[in-house]
C-alpha cells in the first residue's frame, strides 16, 4: 500500500471516528450482540436487511418467560405483568408507533405470508368486472405466490387477473409515475393493489401515500408488504389510509430468525362484519374466550383476525427489540441517523470506489431507506465472488441474484467506522 493511500485511509478513519463521537445514538450499539469474525474482531455487520442482530436484553426477556414456565406452569397464562394470555397486548403500542397506526389497527401474529393470506381472504373480493390484483414485476416470490394462489382459489386465472408494473427498459427502479399510470389504466378492473413499502432488491421506497390515493380514486383496495420498510423508514399507515399491511419482524426489528410477524387493518374496516374472514378462537371476545362458545363474537380491533394463542418466546424477543427502539427515540431519531449514514456511504462510494460499483438504489433520500444495492460494473468480474471475498474479510452482507450485493447500515448498531471499514475493504478487493 502506498504512503498516499495509507494517509488517505487514516484520514478517512479519523473522519469516521469523529462522526461516531458526535453521534447521539452511538451508545445504542452496546445494546446489541455483534458477531465476531474468524480473527476475533467484530464483524462489519451490514445485513440487518435480512436478519437483524439480537439485543443484549433478548436472552433475559426470553429467559424470564422460560423461568415463569418452569415455576408457574399453565398458571403463567394468567399470572403476573407478563401473563401469556394477553402478552401480545404488551407489544401493541410500540408496534403501532413503528408503522404509524392506531393501537386498535395493529396486532403481532403469525408469519408475514400467513398474514397476507388472511388479509387477502378479507380484502380480495373479486367480481366479474373488478377482479384484478396489481403487484410489482419483481415482487418478493412469497408475495407473488400468495397472490397467484388467492386468484386461483377464487376460480380465476392469474394470466388474466394478475397485472404487474416494473421498471422501464434499461432501468432498475420503478418510475413512481408508472405505478399511478397503471392504476389509472386498469382502474375499473382493479380489486386490489398489493405493493412493497420498500422494494427488497433495489431498496426503493414506494410513494405509498400517492399509491393509496390513486387506488382509492379508482375503487381499489390498497395493501402493502412492509417487510423491508418496518423499522427502516418512518411510516404513516393510518394517515395514508392504506387498507391493510403486513410485515415481518426479523429484519430491522431484530426479533430473531423466523420471528413472529405483524399486520395492520385500517380502523374503518375493523367493525365491518361483511368482510369474509378465516376465524380462530383467539379472535373472539376475550372475556368469554374460555367459556368455549362456538358462536364467534369478534374482538372490536384487528385482533379479530387472530387465530391461535401466540408464541410467547418469539414475542419476548420482539419486546426486547422494541424497548431498545423506544430507548433510541423511535423511528424519527433512527431515520435522522440513517440519513446521515446514507449520505456518508454515498460520499465514500463516490470518492473512493467511483465507477467500479454502480448503486442501483435511488439517490433521492425520500425514495430510499438504509439498504444499498450495489452492482460490480465490470461485467467480466463475478460479483458473487466479490461478495464472497467481502464475507471472508469480515463484512456480513448478502447477494441477490442476478448481480446485486446488498448492504444496510442499520442506525441502531452500525457505526460510521463500520461504513468506512466496509468501503476500505471493498476498495482493496476491487
Amino acid at each position: 500500500m502506498g504512503s498516499h493511500h495509507r494517509q488517505r485511509s487514516a484520514s478517512e478513519a479519523a473522519a469516521a471516528a469523529a462522526l461516531d463521537a458526535e453521534d447521539p445514538l452511538a451508545a445504542m450499539r452496546r445494546e446489541f450482540l455483534i458477531p465476531r469474525h474468524d480473527d476475533g474482531t467484530e464483524q462489519v455487520y451490514l445485513v440487518g436487511n435480512s436478519l437483524g442482530l439480537p439485543t443484549v436484553a433478548t436472552k433475559r426477556y426470553v429467559d424470564d418467560e422460560l423461568d415463569r414456565w418452569a415455576t408457574l406452569g399453565v398458571a403463567g397464562h394468567f399470572t403476573g405483568e407478563t401473563a401469556w394470555a394477553p402478552y401480545h397486548e404488551l407489544l401493541t403500542d410500540q408496534m403501532s408507533a413503528v408503522v404509524g397506526a392506531r393501537p386498535e389497527e395493529v396486532v403481532v401474529m403469525n408469519g408475514l405470508t400467513v398474514n397476507l393470506h388472511l388479509l387477502l381472504v378479507s380484502f380480495y373480493r373479486p367480481t366479474p368486472q373488478r377482479h384484478k390484483i396489481l403487484i410489482e414485476d419483481h415482487a418478493f416470490p412469497s408475495d407473488h405466490f400468495a397472490v397467484e394462489s388467492q386468484i386461483r382459489q377464487r376460480g380465476l386465472d392469474p394470466a388474466t387477473s394478475l397485472i404487474t408494473v416494473g421498471p422501464r427498459p434499461g432501468h432498475d427502479t420503478i418510475d413512481p409515475a408508472d405505478i399511478i399510470d397503471a392504476i389509472g389504466r386498469h382502474g375499473e378492473e382493479l380489486a386490489v393493489i398489493m405493493l412493497p413499502g420498500v422494494q427488497y432488491y433495489t431498496g426503493q421506497v414506494m410513494a405509498m401515500a400517492d399509491i393509496v390515493r390513486a387506488g382509492h380514486e379508482v375503487g381499489a383496495t390498497v395493501g402493502f408488504d412492509l417487510a423491508h420498510a418496518a423499522g427502516n423508514i418512518p411510516l404513516e399507515m393510518h394517515d395514508w389510509g392504506a387498507d391493510f399491511a403486513v410485515w415481518c419482524n426479523y429484519k430491522y426489528l431484530n426479533a430473531g430468525p423466523g420471528a413472529i410477524a405483524g399486520c395492520f387493518v385500517h380502523n374503518r374496516h375493523i367493525a365491518d362484519r361483511t368482510l369474509p374472514k378465516f376465524l380462530g378462537w383467539w379472535g373472539t371476545n376475550k372475556a368469554e374466550r374460555f367459556e368455549m362458545k362456538t358462536v364467534f363474537d369478534p374482538i372490536p380491533t384487528v385482533e379479530s383476525w387472530q387465530l391461535s394463542n401466540p408464541p410467547i418466546l418469539m414475542m419476548a424477543a420482539l419486546r426486547a427489540s422494541l424497548d431498545v427502539i423506544d430507548a433510541a427515540g423511535g423511528m424519527t431519531a433512527l431515520r435522522a441517523k440513517s440519513e446521515r449514514q446514507i449520505a456518508y456511504l454515498d460520499q465514500l462510494l463516490d470518492e473512493v470506489i467511483g465507477d467500479r460499483i454502480e448503486a442501483i438504489n435511488p439517490r433521492p433520500l425520500e425514495q430510499r431507506g438504509c439498504q444499498f444495492a450495489l452492482r460490480v460494473t465490470d461485467e467480466s468480474r463475478d460479483g458473487k465472488l466479490v461478495h464472497a471475498a467481502l464475507e471472508d474479510a469480515g463484512v456480513a452482507c448478502d447477494w441477490r441474484h442476478p448481480r446485486v450485493i446488498r448492504v444496510a447500515p442499520v442506525p441502531l448498531y452500525t457505526s460510521f467506522a463500520d461504513i468506512h471499514r466496509f468501503v476500505e475493504i471493498l476498495d482493496g478487493l476491487l
